[in-house]
């Protein structure tokens, strides 16, 4: 890869945040991390503001909303103002396996993907054909 790829990795579990992030730092993706999407929004603009903008997005669906609570939608109301700010910033969306319906809406609204968590050596496969696509 000549150029580091830059990914915004949003999940508010701290576990899985974690994992899925080592999965990726180890990949060689320069990763940067939010628990909520209040942060990850305020990522997302300084990235952009500083001409660095994200090359991918991973959203988590389930987590607390714009107002601080939990919000069973809050990744998709994320996704629909970072793809507002960014027509063509790929997003993949996650979910649980019991999630897997609305993940598909959200593909439906702009997302490239989702994924179910729990699977982290496929995500890799998944960001590196999204990316070279």
């Amino acid at each position: 890869m000549t150029q580091e790829i830059k990914i915004l990795l949003v999940d508010d579990e701290e576990l899985v945040l974690r994992s899925l992030e080592k999965t990726l730092l180890r990949a060689g993706f320069d990763v940067q991390t939010a628990e909520d999407v209040n942060a990850s929004l305020a990522a997302f603009e300084a990235a952009q503001s500083a001409g660095e903008p994200f090359d991918l997005a991973i959203l988590d669906l389930h987590m607390p909303g714009f107002d601080d609570r939990d919000d069973a939608n809050a990744g998709l109301a994320l996704l629909n103002r970072l793809i507002e700010a960014d027509a063509n910033l790929p997003v993949i969306i996650l979910t649980a396996f019991d999630e897997v319906a609305r993940a598909k809406e959200a593909v439906a609204r702009g997302a490239r993907a989702y994924f179910v968590k729990g699977r982290e050596a496929s995500l890799v496969e998944l960001v590196n054909r999204i990316i070279e696509s």
